[in-house]
């Protein structure tokens, strides 16, 4: 039978688990005895720079810990598919559904979101996975969404030459283009932040963890945010998740 994150110890995490597993909805998990606790899990949540292997990192992750990884489209699709977005919602139990709610109206009450359609959508996504837990969401502002207690937030960096240099050898460019990427979508995600937040994602005191992809290297990086995961989950109380504040 498959362990839950909390029952795993750190020693679990071992080398080598780097292969990316393919995202995707949450599928069966494993029967819980009694009713479900709300939210009932932790959830990572991490933003990248551009270039900082973020999605590389939050796959190795998603592998080890067993949990499913949404990346920033997946997201996006989730949250304007009328359909897919019911779906997830039919899978949650009454409470789930009213906790999420409740804390999308805070945080509209609290001008923390942006009143535009796909962004209400977006967070009611972002929120409804959050209340099952167990899952690894890349970008979208999911961090500012989700309560801090049951949530894990963290911000891959490098140093810009470095991230224009994987760039380049990701999309196999001239390192010119690369740079002008690499600017575009830091200032894109700077803005979407800023306008549907009101955040600026350089605040380095919104994270919990803040890790140099270029130091450390993917598999580092991956292996730490697993054993915080786990030293968490081993911590977490749902009972003391209250409302976002």
């Amino acid at each position: 039978m498959q362990r839950s994150a909390a029952e795993r110890s750190a020693d679990d995490i071992s080398p080598g688990d780097g292969d990316s597993p393919h995202h995707g909805f949450q599928g069966d998990r494993e029967e819980r005895q009694g009713p479900l606790a709300v939210p009932a899990a932790l959830t990572i949540a991490l933003a990248r720079e551009a270039g900082a292997r973020g999605g590389s990192v939050a796959r190795r992750v998603a592998k080890k810990l067993n949990w499913q990884v949404y990346d920033q489209e997946l997201l996006e699709y989730m949250a304007q598919d009328t359909v897919v977005r019911q779906g997830i919602f039919d899978t949650l139990t009454p409470a789930a559904v009213e906790w999420v709610e409740a804390n999308l109206e805070t945080l509209l009450r609290e001008q923390n979101l942006s009143q535009h359609p796909s962004i209400v959508n977006l967070a009611r996504v972002v929120l409804g996975l959050g209340s099952q837990g167990e899952v690894v969401l890349i970008g979208r502002g999911a961090g500012f969404i989700l309560p801090r207690p049951s949530t894990l937030h963290v911000r891959m960096m490098a140093p810009l030459h470095e991230r224009i240099a994987y760039m380049s050898q990701w999309l196999r460019m001239p390192v010119e283009e690369a740079a002008e990427k690499v600017r575009l979508r830091d200032a894109r995600r700077v803005e979407f932040i800023n306008t549907h937040f009101h955040r600026q994602p350089g605040d380095i005191h919104q994270y919990d963890m803040l890790l140099n992809a270029s130091l450390l290297g993917e598999e580092t990086c991956a292996t730490l945010i697993a054993q915080a995961a786990l030293a968490r989950a081993g911590q977490f109380n749902p009972d003391e998740v209250a409302e976002f504040a």
